[in-house]
């Protein structure tokens, strides 16, 4: 995988980079910290919220959003000043699309770990979610470049999907990329990679990019129907017959089958 973005993409990441590193990238972190998930626990009250938080990560995970937010508000009420457990609470309103609410918790949970990367991540993902892509993008930019924070990746990630709500490719490509090289196993950020070069026109680093994505796991229907349409426009209809084939049979109900039934190739 490492091959192939020093191959086909580095041009596009040193582009995107030299235009906008002072305002993307290359600001200090203004606050260093290590997650509060990744510190010791010095007391009961602590190790008592963290348990809680655990399991109403898990809960959350299931869409069981009540016993999620129980679990929240348990964490606080042993230790009123744990960050993670205002971040669960956040979480929990934001999927339930209680904005203001989930805004109040985030904003509380970082005023107790202003440097956490975890939150921020978090948080900065919201803000993109919620119209506010600039400062989303900030908040996930500066939790990326913390060097105590060991996914990167996923902040990066959240970044080029925020740049792609404001339809910038350029940017979004540089942030998946950084994402893939910090994890190239990050398939979301492959597949974005991907489709950003089939929309330019670079059919033939699309098809690579893709070979990566489907060598390192099961495909998806989005990845499959973007094989097939990049096949078809490299005039291979050979390859594009056999993606289809496995879309057709993996994932009959799903909206890319439908689009292809329907000649929806664009």
């Amino acid at each position: 995988m490492k091959r192939i973005l020093t191959a086909f993409a580095a041009g596009a990441l040193i582009a995107g980079l030299s235009g906008c590193a002072g305002s993307q990238f290359g600001t200090p972190v203004a606050s260093i910290e290590r997650p509060v998930s990744d510190r010791p626990t010095v007391n009961d009250a602590q190790r008592k919220a963290r348990v809680h938080v655990e399991l109403g990560q898990a809960y959350l995970q299931v869409a069981r959003y009540g016993v999620a937010l129980d679990e929240a508000k348990a964490a606080a009420y042993y230790d009123p000043g744990y960050a993670p457990a205002y971040q669960l609470m956040a979480l929990v309103h934001m999927y339930l699309e209680e904005n203001t609410v989930a805004a109040a918790n985030f904003e509380r949970a970082l005023q107790l770990a202003p440097g956490d990367p975890e939150i921020m991540n978090s948080y900065g993902w919201f803000l993109c979610s919620t119209g506010k892509e600039q400062a989303g993008i900030e908040q996930l930019n500066t939790a990326a470049r913390n060097p105590y924070y060991q996914t990167p990746t996923r902040a990066l990630a959240n970044a080029g999907l925020c740049y792609l709500r404001l339809k910038n490719d350029t940017a979004a490509e540089a942030s998946f990329l950084r994402a893939a090289e910090a994890d190239n196993g990050n398939v979301q950020a492959i597949y974005h990679l991907a489709a950003i070069a089939y929309r330019r026109g670079a059919y033939d680093a699309a098809k690579r990019y893709l070979a990566a994505l489907h060598q390192a796991g099961e495909p998806s229907a989005e990845s499959l129907w973007l094989a097939a349409r990049t096949e078809r426009k490299l005039g291979d209809r050979t390859a594009e017959a056999s993606f289809v084939q496995q879309l057709r049979r993996r994932f009959p109900g799903s909206p890319e089958y439908q689009a292809f039934l329907q000649g929806q190739y664009q």
